[in-house]
């Protein structure tokens, strides 16, 4: 009964359902729209910074490349590092949190203990020696299976995993504040004495009372891994080509930015279509909060 009507609430809540929306076009896009464009817009062209025409509405990059094929492209490999990095994150974040807060005591304060620690380990150091660590190992680990997707994707599947390890401290701490204050209610109390384990009792009843808070967070998590991966292939120690991301094709266009010719399709495409996507999905965080808030 909650959830529909949590349900229902967002039906009625306009930004939200504007929200879906954008985030609904932005994956479809791209998804299927690389698919739709013909295979030479992914190819070097002759149009070397040809401002946006029907022909190309995104304009092209130095090699003749279309902006728009390359933006959905890049879509695909941020929305899936947003995706999958906040995956991880919620799976570490949500079991960590709860084992220390339904224990408590010792093992609760040197759990978070641990976590105050990893909060002062800085961000890009921290990626950078995950990368730096394994992504050689795991190219040599697929070579040898056989995997030849994991050997070309190697340093993105190193890089979601890094930024869903670095991500779940925040949300392990919100689920710990939960799981405290709910441990001890009468139904955990009643399952405890009818012989339940503590696995059923953390299963079955902690977790399904905290879904709302998790579904939250996980929504504004998504976000927050888009502009981490962002950042890092602005950087040049992201993505490399030839994948593309968002964040890379705002290098690309940065780099091609001087006094002389701005040629301002190459950032502003990128960037508005990763601030739509990040936009939705901080107005769709606030609305699943207040539809789920049980209070409401």
């Amino acid at each position: 009964m909650a959830e529909a009507r949590g349900w229902k609430s967002l039906r009625g809540n306009p930004v939200a359902l504007v929200a879906m929306a954008i985030l609904a076009v932005l994956i479809v896009a791209s998804l299927a729209g690389p698919f739709f464009l013909p295979a030479s817009y992914a190819q070097p062209g002759p149009l070397s910074y040809a401002e946006p025409s029907w022909q190309h509405p995104f304009g092209t990059d130095i090699n003749g490349r279309d902006i728009l094929y390359r933006v959905l492209s890049g879509g695909r490999i941020s929305l899936l590092v947003g995706l999958c990095g906040a995956a991880v994150s919620l799976f570490i974040g949500t079991s960590y949190g709860l084992i220390s807060g339904y224990v408590g005591g010792r093992v609760d304060e040197v759990m978070m203990r641990v976590v105050d620690v990893l909060y002062s380990v800085p961000r890009l150091v921290f990626i950078l020696v995950c990368i730096n660590a394994f992504d050689q190992r795991l190219r040599e680990f697929a070579s040898e299976a056989g995997w030849l997707w994991l050997v070309s994707s190697s340093r993105l599947v190193v890089l979601i995993v890094s930024l869903g390890v670095i991500e779940w401290l925040t949300l392990a701490r919100i689920v710990r504040g939960q799981t405290l204050s709910l441990k001890n209610r009468q139904f955990v109390s009643a399952a405890s004495a009818l012989g339940q384990s503590h696995f059923k009792i953390l299963v079955r009843h902690l977790l399904p009372n905290m879904t709302g808070v998790i579904v939250v967070y996980l929504t504004l998590t998504i976000p927050a891994v888009i502009i981490d991966e962002s950042f890092l292939s602005f950087l040049g120690l992201g993505v490399q080509a030839p994948q593309s991301s968002w964040g890379s094709l705002l290098a690309d266009g940065a780099s091609a930015l001087n006094p002389v010719k701005i040629r301002w399709w190459l950032v502003v495409f990128p960037a508005v279509t990763m601030a739509l996507a990040l936009l939705a999905l901080n107005f769709l965080g606030d609305a699943l909060r207040d539809a789920l808030d049980p209070r409401g």
